[in-house]
């Protein structure tokens, strides 16, 4: 742990000087029309629980430098709303406040398809204004394949995604035909980038736990030092 401290901190005194932290978070939330009103309940609650667990609260301040994150939720081609604006996550109150603005929020669309390209897009033009950090991360929680508009990887070529990792959470809930093979879908179409990897939910009773491992995956500066430079990949 300390030895991989002293190499973020070292990869930060490396970065611009305007950098303001190791990492910008992007969570992105399912909101299509397979996600029902209790589903939808489960998935929020389980982010706002596993924001607040104590070992996501412990990977967030493992180090000094701060985490930037921000939330939004997807479902058509057209319907996209931020949940949470970025906040820069660097005092126990921060995340608090965070995960308070989360569990206040109420779901912006019910009714439309599952759009994941225009999503991922969305997503890429949120980064643009995120603060300066060292690494970008969008997380894709979902239920479902792509079924409206263009998939991931049109996405991939599209916006700007060179500097990105893209990881993955799978609701496995397995409810339609076409969701039976979402596991190979996300690994094959949606992660993208070093160190890529996805968390998988069994059903939406397990979001709270999949959603608290992948974010102590990511969060934890082990890993996130480990991780090659993305500046660097061709």
């Amino acid at each position: 742990m300390v030895r991989a401290a002293a190499l973020l901190v070292a990869l930060l005194g490396a970065a611009s000087p305007a950098a303001a932290c190791r990492l910008a978070l992007l969570l992105a939330l399912d909101v299509s029309s397979s996600v029902d009103a209790d589903e939808d309940r489960l998935q929020r609650g389980g982010l706002v629980a596993a924001l607040t667990s104590p070992q996501v609260r412990a990977a967030f301040f493992a180090v000094d430098a701060p985490v930037a994150l921000a939330v939004y939720e997807w479902s058509g081609r057209y319907n996209q709303e931020v949940v949470l604006e970025w906040t820069l996550i660097d005092s126990p109150a921060a995340l608090l406040s965070a995960a308070e603005t989360i569990a206040a929020s109420k779901r912006s669309h019910n009714e439309f398809p599952t759009a994941m390209g225009y999503a991922l897009g969305y997503g890429a033009e949120m980064l643009r204004r995120a603060p300066n950090c060292l690494y970008q991360t969008i997380d894709m929680a979902g239920d479902g394949q792509n079924n409206e508009g263009f998939g991931p990887r049109l996405a991939y070529k599209e916006f700007a995604f060179q500097d990105v990792t893209v990881n993955g959470l799978v609701v496995n809930a397995a409810e339609f035909t076409s969701e039976t093979q979402l596991i190979d879908f996300y690994r094959n179409e949606v992660l993208k980038g070093p160190g890529a990897f996805m968390e998988v939910a069994q059903g939406f009773e397990d979001y709270e736990r999949a959603m608290r491992r992948k974010l102590e995956r990511e969060l934890t500066p082990p890993v996130i030092g480990a991780l090659p430079d993305p500046r660097q990949a061709g």
